[in-house]
């Protein structure tokens, strides 16, 4: 009787020999990929073993089509009456390289406001940051470009809030992505529409997908600066014992509330003397006794102001001497 000993040989194209290097791809195998097989039967009829080869056949790896959007803020983002950006990623969780078309709404249920969408940028120069003038804004309709798999691109949601709005109001604003070859139930089919004219098939997402950033009005901050100007004993400005040295101290309140109980303390530096009588504040003269007044100032105690409730959108300076021992 004659043994037959039949074998299976399995043949991947070059194109999936160095993704075996790369990290793994979201989807698997890269579209366009050929998956070939041919088969094969050892054989002894009695004249000595023979061997055969079936046909062989020869599969291409569809295009799967899918996306992950997600908010990369880390809570409601402040914002005054004005201007806010909301931080966004899209990544291509495909098998093969996608662009896809973004659309922002910010009509949401349960929006306090709902902010203006003045635009959708890129991040030009992958620092994280909206940068006007750097980073691209997207054209409507605003499409990425092609987004290799696993590509993660950060995208930013320009936005307009209105005068209305009050303090600690909150607006959610969707960013939704979609394939722009396709989107559908998982396992809908774009014939020819994949990579190397396979075909494009839905992922188990539906090729499309969404993430909510929210931002919150009435953030209320408060930045100090600090500058010195110099007069020395000659006329001059060298720093030089008896030079008189004089501090302002500029307090801006940002945002669309208020604060309470702002203080400004500074302590008398080291090697200087206070210069009785020479706290102000906005240019009005303060005592140094603790008084009536906001001011108070010793060389032991240093200088402070007590402003109290401030608005946002006021500006303080506060201003003292000090001579050089």
């Amino acid at each position: 009787m004659a043994k037959v000993l039949i074998t299976s040989a399995r043949v991947i194209s070059g194109s999936i020999l160095l993704a075996i290097a790369a990290p793994a791809l979201a989807e698997g195998v890269p579209a366009g990929t050929l998956i070939e097989n041919t088969a094969s039967a050892t054989y002894d009829a009695g004249g000595g073993e023979e061997t055969i080869d079936s046909n062989t056949v020869v599969l291409r790896v569809d295009e799967l089509l899918d996306v992950a959007v997600a908010s990369l803020d880390p809570g409601p983002i402040p914002a005054t009456t004005g201007d806010a950006v909301l931080t966004f990623s899209v990544t291509n969780t495909g098998n093969g390289p996608e662009a896809y078309f973004l659309t922002a709404n910010p009509a949401q249920a349960g929006n306090d406001f709902d902010p203006t969408v003045d635009g959708i940028a890129v991040d030009t120069n992958g620092n994280g940051v909206y940068d006007p003038g750097v980073d691209e804004i997207l054209v409507g309709p605003e499409t990425t470009a092609i987004l290799d798999p696993d590509q993660i691109l950060t995208v930013f949601v320009l936005l307009s809030v209105p005068a209305a709005a009050v303090d600690l109001d909150q607006a959610d604003v969707d960013l939704l992505a979609e394939a722009v070859t396709g989107t559908g139930t998982p396992g809908t089919t774009f014939a020819g529409q994949g990579e190397n004219g396979g075909d494009a098939v839905v992922g188990p997402n539906g090729a499309d997908d969404n993430a909510i950033g929210t931002i919150i009005v009435g953030i209320t901050t408060v930045d100090l600066v600090k500058s010195a100007s110099v007069l020395d004993p000659f006329g001059g400005t060298t720093v030089v014992p008896g030079s008189v040295i004089t501090y302002t101290i500029a307090a801006t309140v940002t945002g669309s509330g208020s604060v309470n109980g702002l203080l400004i303390t500074d302590p008398i530096p080291a090697d200087t003397t206070y210069v009785a009588s020479s706290l102000a504040l906005d240019g009005s003269a303060l005592t140094d006794a603790a008084d009536a007044d906001a001011g108070e100032a010793s060389d032991a105690a240093g200088i402070s102001v007590d402003i109290g409730t401030a608005a946002g959108g006021t500006d303080y300076s506060v201003t003292f001497d000090v001579s050089v021992d």
